[in-house]
């Protein structure tokens, strides 16, 4: 029993590692993301001094808008989930397949052809063809400012997971410290 106590012990050792390791990273990239919006912000501020208040806000904004990326969510065998930050217009393996119902009229009144669905136009072109460079900063920024928060989102799942696993060991070692004795 006190070779499985010794186990116990550097399992719990090599975990309560890992552990402060991803608190680490988690708040550097806490830092990172933090700067990064601070210095979106600061671009958008720039670019609206030198187009104009008016020129860079709400109105500017298209009438119908798509979002260029999205996050998805994956869960690993450990049941662990990570969230990953993918093009729009890639499809997953469950979205490839025909776009159109099984069954189709063949014949009838035709209509217009729909327009295929394409990539989502770059949001900077609402301001117009030659933006000032703070604002493609700006959006840099908070492109990288997205990536950083499913990333730091990935990280607090670890985390969480760990220290339910760490708890886990930690009442198996009482249990075999109180059992031995």
């Amino acid at each position: 029993m006190a070779m499985g106590g010794q186990d116990l012990r550097a399992e719990l050792d090599s975990l309560l590692l890992q552990l402060l390791r991803d608190l680490e990273e988690l708040e550097t990239k806490r830092v990172a993301l933090n700067a990064r919006v601070e210095e979106g912000w600061l671009s958008l501020a720039k670019a609206r001094y030198a187009m104009g208040t008016k020129s860079v806000g709400p109105l500017q904004y298209a009438y119908c808008m798509e979002p260029r990326v999205c996050v998805r969510a994956s869960e690993d065998q450990d049941g662990l989930r990570t969230f990953r930050v993918v093009r729009a217009d890639a499809q997953t393996p469950e979205e490839v397949g025909p776009r159109e119902a099984a069954l189709r009229r063949r014949k009838g009144p035709t209509k217009t052809p729909e327009p295929e669905l394409s990539a989502p136009q770059d949001p900077l072109n609402w301001f117009g063809i030659l933006v000032p460079h703070s604002l493609r900063q700006a959006q840099a920024s908070f492109q990288d400012g997205l990536q950083l928060a499913a990333d730091i989102a990935s990280l607090q799942t670890r985390i969480d997971w760990g220290q339910s696993q760490f708890q886990g060991l930690q009442q198996k070692l009482k249990q075999l410290e109180s059992g031995a004795a």
